[in-house]
């Protein structure tokens, strides 16, 4: 038999301080639960018990408390984001039907050691789980521990036996109980031997054998004068260390490994908690049915009795339903597949040209009508009119979720997944009650003109993106790359002869060797992986030795090839054309993201990286037009924060950079350097973005003070945006999210954490999302009004990109007039503002060409 028993609150506390904090919607903390689970499974796959117990401590004194006044007396007490999680926990935990223990008196360690022992007197196995190396004195041949810890947000447990002990602390398991009564611990407040510390401590042990024996041997001569006198003095101190030290196995709790087996009763509850937590992950993790996580009412469970009947039944039915549920369905590795519910029936129908047409007759609510809406395209035909999209809404409900699945949203909203044997048809029949909830829950908002008049519309748009697609020059990247490739070479020979040696560049270690040993360059402390050599260090290092901007430069080139020259050339359609992946779901700000490849992430910064932009290209006889906003987020800034000094220099077409730099170094407008009017740029995009003195000092090369004071200045010139961050602080805490003019909401539970940290970073995103939102939203206007006047116009020409602040159309040579001032216009015209919205066009055969 094989006793699985973990220290609760030490692996909770792993789980808290390991995992960035995560909430739901609604500000609940749960990284702390999500943690524990997470390092519970991992601990379930890799042991495999018979049994299993959790033991947690209570709040009560210990006997150790009541021995020595000073136990555990500097323990800071428990977080209230962590304290707020273990009720919760453990109810999750009791449903899962584990059994969990507390023992009054005792802490979780001593009921470690009590069953413990009880195996051993058994001849059972027991694995101890644990983030506390006090644990490591119960190892023996049938008991083992395993050390828990999280890196990079993932658990890790190392497994402690006889032979590690050995190996690590050169001790028997038992011996460190004596090693500990001398050192001390200061994490428990554990006095031990003043003056001696770990190393002197393992010494004595191992030279000794015991606490008893170094005091026996106090004489012998190996140990030195002083510290004779240091173990004389504190001899009770060392024994009253060696008791609170010991882990007790007489806890008066039930060793009967009968009372440790799992139940299987409360399935259904579990699946709900966490379901109410969103941790849907962990539904599937621990094999519950998400369909388990919603009792739902028997009058919604009648009715989500939906019939399952067959394509032709389906189809003959489907150009008469007034109203149609429907998503489209691709299965891993096969063809895509229409699944459709009236209301009563549901059926998987092939997604011909015919059963489009009959469906667009309807009334029609989907899941991701992006994916419809490219069937459509398929053949050629109109797009429907999509009444509602249930991923869409589920978004702008919780724009912070993992993902936004039918099962998941089920179980977050309420309703039940009907009794389809075919999963992919339960979830289009599920889709009727889902949207009536998430239709509730946006007007609930005030986001049903967000949803209909921005991101539904958008959605078609996105779909004729992707649909079509952007031509590149093959011959051309791969010449680039090539062309690359032999600077890497000739970049590569000049960083070995700075080095004296040939090593590999890529590699963290060896190059952690080179600069920090041999070359005796500054660094930070060495960890058992090396040194590291991250792009930040080196930035700090770069005039330190001519090694490091050409290491720096090495890796941007490397990159340029094997991510964009390289990765471009493997995803080049049949056509010739790159055909993105646009996301509408992805980002808390509302922005849309690019995916497979990410061609919002062509490197634009330096002559090297725009010098790719020449390789997307036009088809033959058309052209580009490239249009961006100009200054987009500033101009939005002044509106929201009705500042007069911003209004008033875009109204007059100001240079809004020179202007800041006026007023921030005091100076005219006529005696602002470049140097100025770049500091000042800084400092403005800094102010959107929420920037602090410690980065605005980094980015100018300048000190913190001077970057404190620059925005101190900027913050007494520019009076409304002060207010405004204010203004917009304060209401964010009161609310619990901050919104866009367009009513787009992000969720910030860190306003309220009492960590310092994460309220600022909440304060900071309180600050710049309405802003950053609102831009996107802007843009996202933008494409829909060029979209449907191109349309409207009958014009040959296509929006094929989106990047930011900018889109792209690719149009006849004879039509890009017209297009460069539609452009202009409809951009300038997505929404009426304080101030003028500005946007400029550029024509090419090229994208390098068309941006000008």
């Amino acid at each position: 038999m094989k006793l699985l028993v973990l220290d609760g609150n030490s692996i909770v506390n792993r789980a808290f301080f390991g995992i960035k904090l995560l909430t739901t919607k609604d500000g609940t903390y749960t990284n702390a639960v999500y943690g524990f689970l997470m390092m519970l499974r991992r601990l379930l796959d890799e042991v495999q018990p018979d049994r299993v117990g959790i033991a947690f401590d209570l709040k009560a004194p210990t006997f150790r408390h009541k021995m020595y006044a000073g136990y555990k007396a500097q323990r800071k007490g428990m977080p209230p984001e962590l304290a707020q999680q273990m009720p919760v926990l453990k109810e999750i935990l009791s449903a899962l039907g584990y059994t969990l223990i507390s023992c009054e008196g005792f802490e979780a360690d001593d009921i470690l050691g009590t069953l413990a022992a009880a195996c051993t007197r058994r001849g059972d196995d027991c694995v101890i789980a644990t983030g506390d190396r006090d644990s490591l004195q119960l190892v023996s041949p049938t008991v083992h521990v395993r050390l828990a810890a999280t890196k990079m947000g993932q658990p890790v447990a190392t497994l402690y036996d006889e032979a590690k002990i050995q190996e690590e602390y050169g001790v028997s398991p038992h011996q460190l109980i004596d090693i500990k009564a001398i050192q001390g611990d200061t994490s428990d407040n554990i006095p031990g031997v003043a003056g001696i510390g770990p190393k002197g401590a393992g010494t004595l042990i191992r030279t000794f054998g015991s606490l008893d024996e170094v005091y026996a041997h106090l004489d012998d001569p190996s140990i030195k004068a002083g510290t004779r006198a240091k173990l004389e003095a504190g001899r009770e101190s060392a024994y009253l260390s060696r008791t609170l030290g010991t882990i007790r196995t007489d806890a008066p709790i039930d060793t009967d490994l009968a009372a440790y087996t799992v139940k299987d009763t409360g399935r259904r509850e579990a699946a709900a908690k966490m379901a109410s937590l969103e941790l849907f992950s962990m539904i599937e993790k621990f094999g519950l049915d998400a369909a388990d996580a919603v009792a739902a009412p028997a009058a919604e469970e009648e009715a989500a009795r939906v019939q399952a009947i067959s394509a032709e039944d389906m189809a003959a039915r489907l150009g008469n339903a007034p109203r149609v549920w429907a998503m489209l369905h691709t299965p891993r590795g096969g063809e895509p597949v229409l699944l459709v519910c009236t209301g009563e029936a549901a059926a998987a129908l092939p997604p011909s040209r015919e059963n489009l047409l009959a469906l667009a007759k309807a009334e029609l609510y989907v899941y991701d009508s992006k994916a419809l809406y490219k069937q459509y395209d398929v053949y050629g035909l109109l797009a429907p009119r999509v009444k509602f999209d249930a991923m869409l809404a589920a978004y702008l409900l919780n724009p912070s979720a993992a993902d936004y699945d039918i099962p998941r949203l089920c179980a977050a909203y309420g309703t039940s997944l009907p009794a389809v044997e075919d999963e992919a048809l339960a979830a289009v029949a599920a889709l009727p009650a889902l949207c009536e909830k998430l239709q509730r829950a946006i007007d609930e908002n005030s986001q049903r003109e967000l949803l209909e008049t921005i991101e539904l519309p958008l959605a078609r748009v996105l779909a004729a993106m992707e649909t079509t697609g952007f031509a590149v020059d093959r011959a051309g990247i791969a010449a680039y790359g090539e062309t690359i490739g032999a600077q890497l070479q000739v970049m590569q020979q000049r960083i070995y002869e700075e080095a004296g040696e040939e090593f590999n560049i890529n590699s963290p270690r060896q190059l952690g060797e080179i600069l920090f040993e041999k070359l005796g360059l500054p660094h930070g402390k060495k960890t058992k992986t090396g040194y590291s050599t991250n792009a930040d260090i080196l930035e700090n290092l770069r005039y330190e030795h001519p090694i490091v901007g050409d290491v720096l430069d090495y890796r941007t080139y490397a990159k340029l090839r094997s991510t964009y020259c390289e990765g471009l050339l493997k995803v080049v359609g049949e056509d010739g054309r790159i055909h993105s992946s646009f996301n509408q779901t992805e980002t808390r700000t509302g922005r849309i993201s690019s995916t497979e490849p990410n061609l919002q992430n062509i490197p634009v910064r330096t002559p090297l990286g725009r010098e790719l932009r020449r390789f997307f290209v036009a088809r033959p006889g058309w052209v580009l037009v490239d249009a961006d906003y100009s200054q987009i987020e500033l101009r939005v800034l002044a509106h929201m924060a009705n500042d007069p000094v911003m209004i008033e220099t875009f109204a007059s077409g100001g240079d809004i950079h020179a202007s800041t730099a006026a007023r921030v170094f005091g100076v005219p407008p006529e005696m602002v350097t470049p140097a100025m009017r770049s500091s000042a740029k800084a400092v403005n995009f800094g102010i959107v973005y929420g920037i602090g003195a410690f980065s605005l000092a980094k980015d100018l090369g300048i000190s913190r003070k001077e970057a404190d004071n620059y925005i101190k200045e900027y913050l007494n010139n520019f009076s409304g945006v002060r207010d405004y961050m204010e203004r917009v602080s304060a209401q964010a805490k009161e609310d619990g999210y901050v919104s866009t003019l367009f009513g787009r909401r992000r969720y910030l539970p860190e306003l309220t954490s009492s960590n310092f940290n994460l309220r600022a970073f909440g304060e900071r995103v309180a600050r710049n999302m309405p802003v950053q939102g609102t831009a996107a939203d802007i843009i996202k206007i933008a494409m829909v009004r060029v979209f449907e006047r191109l349309e409207r116009e009958h014009l040959q020409a296509r929006l094929i990109l989106q990047v930011h602040d900018e889109l792209i159309v690719e149009c006849p040579q004879e039509e890009a007039e017209a297009v460069k001032r539609l452009l202009e216009e409809e951009m300038a015209g997505a929404v009426s503002l304080a101030v003028p919205m500005v946007a400029e066009a550029g024509v090419g055969e090229t994208w390098y060409d068309a941006k000008g």
